[in-house]
């Protein structure tokens, strides 16, 4: 009797090629059946004396850009197929597949586009089973042509010959086109008319006249300039009233960033790799004198290489190019991603668009890490899923204020959104409503609860209860700094209870004051403050928090010498008047934030008296210590109370009295990491634990965070990093969804 069996494939198995991988081994094996995409994967009916071999390649094998979760196969009656084919796609009721991430542009494809004599000679919109866009273009699942922005573009008969021949690298490609088919480029200027001549060529001779150029990408828009023209990047940051903030450099290879920056291997790796992130790289000497105003005085550059066959076309004619490529999103907003939008927002920005006629569904920005971690889970990433070791009803977490995500559980995957932005303004608080619908929408989940942070005036806690009380399921407020521990431990699958050292700016603490600097003993749902570094004044609130030169004031008053703020800042207006609200206590909160003790002592060495953008004054404190080499931390430099309170107070007397702010950046971080170190250590033998997680925005300083590291491991704890989400406010709404899981409702 003939074996014949019906097998379920679940993973991410649309969208990158798994049918006709599944159609190809059938062939070879002999097997009959069929194979078709579903809303929960790829199911396949097979049958044939070769079923053995059939199955054990099937689980062996795979696309590249596949994943395979599981494979469940059960016996069924042969029904004598006479092929095998490819059968229309079923919807189903509840989805359990998910969609794939926006992938570069592979080789194949950048080999046909170069080709003179193929019919896909210079075709910008060139794409196969292999490589890209999925997320951005996906409305629904199952993972078909009519559900992507590819609908509108009727396939040509060569493409559609193509499309339906299983032996052709495009078989079941859905976004496949041609320039017969596809999508077309269009160079417009800011009054919305068309510029004669070829868009590629003539926007590239605009980049080279020092304009700025608006192109669309996969996520959305970029502004372009000349990253070597100084007088075009200024102009970009005054239109774009980006004062300081680094600018992303796209070129247009490896070998061709080495001009500038020195990638190691594993920046190398990351730049090639099919997400094409944005990856700070170590600057090379000269390298502001050859990048004028793109990342000033920072050690850092953020690079990128071409990933759409767009901006490979701009670099196979000008592979000498430098280009800033930052996101077309002014004044903070979301992201440009719709071509009239473009000629209303980006007006008095762009001196000309490059767009075309497919259409953006999904906001999605660059991704940036660094080799070990994200800053910015995005583009490549999204919405690649993060496998939990707990499975439970599904939650919706909403995540924070700033550097907002979202995250949805399904079963024991969560799904964590592309970076939507710093809720600071209504078309933001909109995308992250966009986000929420889309997700859940594409997921096919219904929540079963909400969670939010326990702040109550953030526009995400507001959206979470208003959405739990229209959906009449319970809404969850969970701290701040658990949920940045709690995102470490669900990404690391640690159910149990392990400390947690969280480092950020602010996060508001359950006894209603600002946190920042926290040792917690973390198990599931429930938390414990063990520790907290010692408070420091805000001297005047928030602005505070931009102006270090105030919290060197704070500083010195905590050490009683007030004497001293108005001589040490007198080019600061109303030093005067901070000593006195310092000395009264009006307008000061205290914070136990690592953040502020950092802009303590940046305020104090005279680092960045005045910050442009959030973290300047960090980032320009860790990159003079990175330069001048590690020292020796300062013997008696900090002290513990029996209570727990880690205080930095002997440190600050020290850099209060250094005028080398490249020496005093070293002793402040070397010190600190060695505080840290003593501080956990303790903790963890009092409770007799020995696993550690490290969590919050400040772990993003490379130097601390090895430091720390390298401390702890020494002292025999086993320490956990985020790696797949960044250890910032882009984390808390993983961190938010397991302690959801592991709540009682």
């Amino acid at each position: 009797m003939t074996a014949a069996c019906r097998i379920r494939v679940t993973g991410l198995v649309q969208g990158v090629g798994f049918r006709p991988h599944v159609w190809r081994l059938a062939t070879e094996t002999g097997v009959r059946g069929w194979v078709r995409n579903d809303s929960q994967g790829v199911e396949i009916a097979a049958e044939g004396e070769q079923l053995a071999d059939f199955l054990e390649r099937l689980q062996r094998e795979a696309p590249p850009l596949a994943r395979v979760d599981r494979i469940e196969t059960r016996e069924a009656s042969p029904e004598h197929f006479a092929d095998f084919a490819i059968a229309e796609s079923q919807s189903s009721q509840h989805a359990t597949t998910a969609i794939g991430h926006d992938t570069a542009v592979c080789a194949d494809c950048l080999a046909e586009m170069f080709d003179p004599k193929n019919r896909r000679f210079r075709h910008a919109f060139i794409t196969c089973t292999h490589c890209g866009p999925r997320y951005t273009v996906t409305r629904a699942l199952p993972y078909d042509r009519p559900q992507t922005s590819l609908a509108p573009f009727p396939l040509c008969p060569e493409c559609e010959r193509e499309y339906r021949d299983p032996r052709d690298r495009r078989f079941h490609a859905e976004t496949t086109c041609c320039p017969v088919c596809g999508p077309q480029l269009r160079l417009r200027d800011m009054a919305g008319k068309a510029i004669a001549g070829d868009p590629v060529a003539e926007a590239l001779r605009l980049l080279k006249s020092g304009a700025i150029v608006a192109i669309k990408g996969l996520g959305g828009f970029h502004l372009a300039c000349d990253a070597t023209n100084a007088a075009a990047v200024a102009t970009l940051r005054e239109r774009k009233a980006r004062e300081e903030k680094p600018f992303a450099v796209m070129v247009a290879d490896a070998a061709s960033l080495s001009r500038y920056a020195d990638p190691n291997q594993d920046d190398v790796a990351l730049l090639e790799s099919r997400e094409r992130p944005v990856v700070l790289v170590t600057k090379r000497p000269g390298a502001d004198d050859l990048l004028g105003g793109v990342s000033p005085r920072l050690t850092f550059l953020g690079a990128m290489l071409p990933y759409t066959p767009l901006q490979h076309l701009f670099f196979h004619e000008a592979p000498e190019l430098a280009l800033v490529m930052t996101s077309a999103n002014p004044g903070g907003e979301p992201l440009v991603i719709a071509n009239d939008e473009a000629l209303q927002r980006l007006a008095g920005i762009a001196d000309a668009i490059l767009d075309h006629d497919r259409e953006i569904l999904i906001r999605c920005d660059d991704s940036v890490r660094t080799a070990t971690q994200l800053i910015r889970r995005a583009r490549g990433y999204t919405p690649r899923p993060i496998k939990l070791s707990k499975s439970g009803r599904s939650v919706l977490a909403l995540g924070g204020w700033y550097k907002n995500t979202i995250c949805i559980t399904r079963g024991d995957e969560a799904f964590v959104s592309q970076h939507v932005g710093d809720l600071d303004n209504a078309a933001t608080v909109g995308f992250l409503e966009e986000t929420v619908a889309h997700l859940l929408g594409i997921l096919e989940v219904q929540p079963a609860m909400i969670v939010h942070d326990l702040h109550p005036d953030f526009a995400s806690t507001r959206l979470a209860v208003q959405t739990a009380a229209e959906r009449g399921i319970p809404a969850l407020a969970v701290q701040h700094h658990h949920a940045h521990i709690a995102a470490v431990l669900a990404e690391h699958g640690h159910d149990g209870p392990a400390l947690g050292l969280a480092l950020d700016g602010v996060g508001l603490g359950s006894d209603g004051s600002a946190w920042g600097g926290e040792l917690l003993r973390v198990d599931g749902a429930a938390v414990k403050r063990l520790g907290h570094l010692a408070e420091i004044p805000l001297p005047g609130g928030d602005r505070a928090a931009r102006e270090p030169w105030r919290m060197g004031a704070a500083a010195l008053h905590l050490l009683g010498r007030d004497g001293e703020i108005e001589t040490r800042y007198s080019d600061q207006p109303g030093a005067a008047t901070i000593r006195q609200m310092l000395a009264r206590g009006t307008s000061c909160p205290a914070t136990s934030s690592c953040g502020r003790w950092f802009d303590a002592a940046a305020g104090l060495l005279g680092i960045k008296p005045v910050m442009a953008f959030e973290g300047q004054a960090a980032m320009l404190l860790e990159g003079l210590a990175a330069a001048h080499g590690p020292v020796a931390p300062m013997a008696g430099a900090w002290s513990i109370g029996a209570d727990g309170t880690l205080s930095l107070m002997p440190l600050m007397a020290l850099l209060a009295d250094i005028d080398d702010a490249g020496w005093g950046a070293v002793l402040f971080q070397d010190t600190l990491a060695a505080a840290l170190a003593e501080w956990v250590s303790a903790a963890a033998e009092r409770e007799k634990m020995d696993t550690v997680a490290l969590g919050g925005g400040c772990f993003l300083n490379r130097l601390l965070a090895a430091d720390v590291r390298r401390r702890l491991a020494a002292a025999g704890l086993e320490v956990l990093e985020a790696r797949q989400v960044p250890p910032n406010d882009g984390g808390l709404s993983l961190g938010q969804a397991w302690v959801a899981l592991h709540t009682e409702y």
